[in-house]
């Protein structure tokens, strides 16, 4: 039996005159919101489906970066960390 895997990314913001968009640079992934807190919610779920799929069929998934490292690269960005919770019958 497999126990609970939790996932911890920084996620870059950034505005745009529309929209929001949150990138995740250690997994090459993006998605977008209307808001920050839109964004926010599409980037958690996107990470929590991201690594179940990973995990599933047994992709690496690559180690996060350090949260000051993200920080200094996007300094002109909003950063955050975000996390996702992977529970054993998610991989069913």
């Amino acid at each position: 039996m497999s126990q609970i895997q939790q996932f911890l990314y920084p996620a870059v913001f950034v505005k745009g005159e529309d929209e929001v968009v949150a990138t995740f640079p250690d997994l090459g992934i993006t998605t977008d919101g209307s808001s920050v807190e839109e964004a926010f919610l599409f980037a958690k779920d996107y990470l929590r489906v991201y690594c179940t799929y990973a995990l599933k069929y047994e992709i690496e998934i690559n180690r996060p970066s350090f949260f000051e490292e993200t920080l200094e690269k996007n300094n002109r960005d909003s950063v955050m960390l975000i996390d996702a919770i992977i529970f054993p019958e998610d991989l069913a």
